[in-house]
Formats: C-alpha cells, structure tokens, sequence
C-alpha cells in the first residue's frame, strides 16, 4: 500500500524549486569561521581577566577611576560579543542589523539620560529637610 503524497512537502526542494544545502542561499558574510570564534572568545576573556585584575590589585587608588576603566571595557566586550559571536556588521542582512542596533542605542541614551535629568532635577528642587522638620510633621 502507498502512502498518499502531502501536496505540501518539498522533499529537498525550497518553494522555487532549488535545492537546500549547507549553505545555499545563505549570507555567508553572517556566518563566522572557526577562526573568529576562537579571536571573540580569546578577546573576551582578556576583557574580562583585565577589570578582575584591576579590582583585585588593586591598581588605581581612586575606586572611580577603576569604574570607568571597567565600564571602558565593558563596551568594548559588548562591540566584540556583538561582532563575534552575533555577527552584527554594515553587511549582514543588508545593514539592517547595523541600522537597528544605532536605533536602539539612541533610544537607551535618551531615556537614561532623560531618567538622569528628571532624578537630578528632582533631587535640586526637592525641599531640605532637617531633623527639626522631621519632628513637625504630620
């Protein structure tokens, strides 16, 4: 007995009519070798190894100073995790990758500073407050 035909299998075949393989119609340019996997994960933990260093060294005496460095590095492990690992660049996808992640990134700029302007706006205009004011009230 034969088993009857699904109209809607493609069996190897795309709805064109083309052959599926490993990479056919594919952006090569979005998939990584080997090779930028190893250089991504080799950067990453040089970018992680250097802000556990400096905190446990104990290398700059100002504890402000060390916080920016390791926000520096921060962004720099975000650009090569994003680089390496999710292929972002100006030719996956067209630049539409490129293109949304600036979108989003202005979004985040404007809302934390935004946020940041509202809290200090707020905390200037904010009335003082004594411990006398604080026996008076209600």
């Amino acid at each position: 007995m034969s088993q009857p035909r699904d109209p809607h299998a493609t069996h190897g075949h795309d709805e064109h009519g083309g052959e599926h393989g490993p990479h056919v119609g594919h952006d090569e340019a979005a998939h990584g070798s080997l090779r930028d996997y190893v250089v991504g994960f080799v950067l990453s933990v040089i970018l992680t190894v250097i802000p556990f260093w400096l905190v446990m060294g104990g290398v700059f005496a100002d504890s402000g100073v060390t916080a920016l460095v390791i926000l520096g590095l921060a962004a720099v492990q975000i650009v090569v995790q994003m680089v390496y690992f999710l292929h972002m660049n100006a030719r996956s996808e067209g630049g539409w990758n490129l293109l949304a992640l600036i979108f989003t990134l202005v979004l985040v700029v404007i809302v934390l500073a935004g946020s940041l302007w509202v809290m200090h706006h707020l905390n200037v205009n904010m009335m003082p407050m004594s411990p006398h004011d604080v026996r008076n009230l209600p």
